[in-house]
C-alpha cells in the first residue's frame, strides 16, 4: 500500500503546478473531495506503485483519507499523479485506517510503501492464493505464462501465434 505524508495547506502557483493545482497539502475544512483533489498528485512513485490498490493520506501522524487506485498518470517533472477515488466509511481498508495512526513511521521522504492484509488480492495465476506485494506469488507468474502457452501448443506455436495477433 502506498502512503503518503502530507504537509499543511499551501499555495501553489497553477500555471507551474503539473495538475494545474492553486493549493495542496491537509488543511481540517477541505471535505474528502477537495482533499483528493489536492493531493492526488504530482508524486514521485517509483515502479512499485503500479503493483498498489490504495494509498492513504496522512497528515500529523494521522491518516485522514484512504484512496482506491485506478491508474497512475505522467505528469510534468517524470511525477505522476493517482486517477481513482477516495473511500468511505464501510470500506474496509477506510475503516482500518483512517481516524488512525499512520501504520508507518516517519519518513524524510513524503512516499512510502507498507504491506497490508487489506490490500491483498488473489494470485494472478488464478490459483486464489492472496497476495499483498505485487501481482503473482513467487514463482506463479511463471506457472500462469506457461498455462497459457500450453493452451496455444508449443512455445514456438505460442510466439508465432502472438507474432500474427499482436500489431504493436
Amino acid at each position: 500500500m502506498i502512503h503518503i505524508t502530507l504537509g499543511q495547506m499551501r499555495y501553489v502557483n497553477p500555471d507551474e503546478d503539473g495538475l494545474g493545482r492553486d493549493h495542496v497539502g491537509w488543511d481540517a475544512h477541505m471535505d474528502d473531495a477537495a482533499l483528493f483533489r489536492a493531493n492526488r498528485g504530482c508524486w514521485v512513485l517509483g515502479e512499485r506503485a503500479d503493483r498498489e490498490q490504495y494509498a492513504l493520506l496522512s497528515f500529523k501522524n494521522v491518516v485522514r483519507q484512504a484512496i482506491e487506485i485506478d491508474r497512475l498518470v505522467p505528469v510534468t517533472g517524470g511525477r505522476r499523479a493517482i486517477e481513482g477515488r477516495f473511500l468511505e466509511a464501510g470500506h474496509p481498508v477506510y475503516d482500518a485506517y483512517v481516524g488512525q495512526d499512520q501504520p508507518v513511521a516517519p519518513a524524510r521522504n513524503p512516499v512510502t510503501y507498507f504491506e497490508s492484509s487489506h490490500a491483498a488480492r488473489d494470485c494472478g495465476c488464478g490459483c486464489g492464493a492472496p497476495v499483498t506485494l505485487g501481482w503473482f506469488l513467487t514463482g506463479h507468474d511463471q506457472k500462469a505464462l506457461h498455462d497459457r502457452v500450453a493452451k496455444i501448443g508449443t512455445v514456438h506455436q505460442f510466439i508465432e501465434w502472438f507474432d500474427r495477433t499482436h500489431t504493436g
